[in-house]
């Protein structure tokens, strides 16, 4: 079979395997034989995407317009991952996303604290300035269809099993059903665009990590609650919705999608979405939910990302910022840069690459890039998650506008803000201030509690 066959080197980087003859019999059995050997065919790169949301979607859009032929599979192109579905203003530019795809623009955000103290998050944002909230199952389709018009082919199929050849002179081959038969594929290059439970992943033995599940309901409000909706995105914090991250109201074009999530306490995880329930009862009352969603979120990078002439992208590799929770914009980054870095190194295809290539163009760009951005956001998580005093010394920190201002400049064009030495001074100060009186308060109220409770 061609996942046998080596290359012939002495003769070119590259050769085009043979693709296996597909024969249906009226039992629908699918069978392959080999083709007659034939002298090497020389032909350009072949890649395989596996995995079409953002992340395997921009990954195959830049290999195909760099010459590479792509396959790019997904297999439920009609469904979506849960998601809040926010992405920052950078994103419509740089990914040049139609300004028609969005549902809502968000120019007010609201966060509320366990003793519900509302703070308006977005009083800095200028004019032309907003959030982007789009349905994944909208912008995934948009890009899909994109990576086509590119010339990548998309494969409506279920991958079940990647072959890794023992030599790095043979193909990979992916196993995959579609329209109830068995076929297989031999490529050079793999990319693992395919989630948290990422098949590629494990394939490449890259190792374990950490999972948060998020909750998310999706309802469709009256249309009088809806407007109040119309500009505003709310966040909520407290043990009672969330142990360790948020729970949301995300505004989309004819509902709300309220849901939270957790890493540490999963099988709570409808408990603390009746918590989010309760806390907007009011709001979202005589609504119908109208779909209900969960699914894995990583917590942190993968130890491996790359091996052989596999790489990994989005959140099979792990890319989902913590404190936010944020994944779109960065799994559709590290696909477009994963792709770019394979057709930089093959020449646009002429030869073939291997892992230092990957390596050095993919994975050396990308931690230069946003590694520090992780890191970041992963210390905030750690400082303001923790409990509920730190999380009432979040909140009163959101209100000051200068907080606000970095935040947002961060958040809407991905890096890291550079603001004024004095002022990022008097923001330590204030968030030790506020961490050690919402330290104080917190207890004195838990011991006031305990007061009431010993009485009863």
């Amino acid at each position: 079979m061609a996942a046998t066959q080596t290359y012939l080197a002495d003769l070119h980087p590259l050769r085009c395997l043979p693709t296996p003859l597909k024969i249906q019999n009226p039992q629908n059995q699918c069978h392959y034989f080999k083709q007659k050997s034939t002298n090497p065919v020389i032909c350009k790169l072949k890649a395989a995407v596996i995995g079409g949301g953002p992340a395997g979607s921009s990954a195959a859009e830049a290999l195909a317009a760099g010459g590479i032929e792509t396959y790019l599979f997904e297999r439920s192109p009609a469904t979506a991952k849960p998601c809040g579905g926010a992405i920052p203003l950078c994103m419509l530019d740089e990914f040049s996303i139609p300004l028609h795809l969005i549902d809502r623009r968000v120019t007010q955000m609201r966060i509320v604290s366990p003793s519900n103290l509302v703070v308006d998050f977005g009083k800095t944002l200028k004019p032309h300035e907003f959030i982007a909230m789009l349905r994944r199952e909208v912008l995934d389709s948009f890009l899909r269809q994109r990576a086509e018009s590119s010339g990548a082919t998309l494969l409506k199929a279920l991958v079940t099993n990647l072959v890794v050849p023992t030599s790095s002179r043979e193909p990979y081959l992916i196993h995959y059903i579609m329209d109830n038969c068995r076929r297989q594929l031999a490529v050079d290059v793999v990319i693992g665009a395919d989630g948290a439970n990422s098949r590629v992943a494990k394939s490449i033995k890259a190792g374990n990590y950490s999972t948060a599940i998020a909750f998310q309901e999706r309802i469709k409000l009256p249309e009088d609650k809806m407007g109040y909706y119309e500009n505003l995105a709310e966040m909520y914090v407290g043990n009672d919705v969330s142990p360790d991250f948020y729970a949301w109201v995300f505004p989309k074009c004819d509902h709300v999608a309220v849901g939270t999530g957790t890493v540490c306490s999963k099988a709570d995880i409808k408990s603390l979405q009746r918590g989010i329930r309760a806390r907007v009862r009011s709001k979202i009352e005589g609504g119908k939910v109208i779909k209900v969603e969960a699914h894995p979120i990583p917590e942190h990078p993968r130890p491996i990302r790359v091996r052989g002439r596999i790489a990994l992208v989005g959140d099979a590799a792990g890319y989902v910022t913590k404190c936010s929770g944020e994944g779109i914009y960065f799994a559709a980054k590290s696909g477009r840069i994963c792709g770019e870095a394979i057709v930089k190194a093959s020449e646009g295809g002429e030869k073939i690459i291997n892992e230092d290539d990957l390596k050095r163009e993919y994975l050396r760009k990308w931690d230069d890039k946003y590694f520090t951005t992780f890191k970041f956001l992963d210390v905030l998580q750690k400082v303001f998650y923790g409990n509920n005093a730190a999380r009432e010394a979040l909140v009163e920190l959101c209100g000051d506008e200068y907080v606000q201002r970095m935040t947002f400049d961060s958040y809407l064009y991905k890096k890291l803000a550079s603001g004024n030495r004095w002022e990022d001074a008097k923001m330590v100060m204030n968030t030790i201030s506020s961490l050690v009186r919402c330290n104080i308060m917190g207890r004195e109220v838990e011991a006031s509690a305990q007061k009431i409770l010993s009485r009863v």
